[in-house]
């Protein structure tokens, strides 16, 4: 498993997240194995696994109140380790080709309106709170960019200060996605205007090589910050609980549409490396639509 893994992280250039997604599902399911067979689980053990015991495994994730996607991410865990086993000559793992995929009901993100997007943006909102000034600057400013350049917020939050131009310097961003991709996005002047009012404000050094968002104590910031202000912003603004720090980026990608943006453009702008999985927000688009439709058309 272990030389598994790294052929992932060096190879496949999969994500941390994914790597340790795929080690737990893989330890899950030979946990089972050894409960299921009453037995230790070695490599040709494992290799001559059958389609019952791979249904049984994923019958007792169901159970668990597992959903589709990650019955889907685990079994597609089981088939890597499985080629990977094939190819260092352990023997062909043929039970897991065997079992279909579970069927995932498709749901639509849920942007964020337009003007509630831009106050989420407004460090103004928060306001009477009892935190530092400077943490309402920052968080405004994460929230801006999650918005205003459709970052992930783990991208968001890896930005070194290095790599943010001052306003009026640059109007580009360079970030780190999934697999550790690379790609240009455009910014906002106002953004950057926001970055920089956090920057001048913040009590904590900001070398150059360093995050330029940092927590309380001047550590690199973790995502439940941002996280757990939106959830009170979204309080205060009166939006629904699908307004996370991640709907942002939907909202980019959808009021873009929503303006004739080209989807090919977008799915550049939102590092997606499948034209498919942007082609989501068309649907989103067409819910719009027939909403407008439905309201406005004169009915005999």
């Amino acid at each position: 498993m272990t030389r598994w893994l790294s052929h992932l992280r060096a190879e496949r250039r999969l994500s941390p997240k994914t790597l340790e997604a795929y080690c737990r599902d893989v330890r899950q399911c030979l946990v089972f194995l050894s409960e299921h067979w009453g037995a230790r689980v070695t490599l040709a053990r494992f290799a001559a696994l059958e389609a019952s015991d791979v249904r049984a495994f994923m019958a007792m994730r169901r159970a668990d109140d597992i959903g589709g996607r990650s019955l889907m991410r685990a079994l597609a865990g089981l088939r890597s380790f499985g080629r990977f086993l094939e190819r260092e000559g352990v023997g062909k793992v043929g039970a897991l080709s065997a079992i279909r995929a579970p069927k995932i009901g498709k749901s639509l993100p849920k942007p964020i309106q337009m003007a509630a997007a831009r106050r989420l943006a407004d460090a103004d909102e928060r306001a009477g709170e009892t935190r530092d000034p400077w943490i309402w600057a920052r968080d405004a400013a994460v929230m801006a960019l999650l918005y205003g350049s459709g970052l992930r917020i783990s991208e968001a939050l890896g930005l070194k200060r290095r790599d943010v131009p001052l306003p009026g310097a640059g109007d580009v961003l360079v970030v780190t996605g999934k697999g550790n991709k690379t790609r240009m996005v455009p910014v906002l002047q106002n953004v950057l205007a926001l970055v920089q009012d956090y920057v001048a404000v913040c009590p904590h050094s900001l070398p150059p090589e360093g995050p330029i968002f940092v927590g309380a104590r001047g550590g690199p910031l973790s995502p439940r910050i941002i996280q757990l202000t939106m959830e009170r912003l979204r309080g205060a603004l009166g939006l629904p609980d699908s307004a996370t720090p991640h709907a942002l980026r939907h909202s980019f990608a959808t009021h873009l549409l929503s303006r004739g943006g080209d989807l090919r453009a977008i799915q550049e702008l939102l590092g997606h490396a499948s034209l498919s999985t942007t082609q989501i927000y068309t649907g989103i688009d067409s819910e719009r639509l027939l909403e407008v439709y439905n309201t406005a058309h004169p009915r005999a």
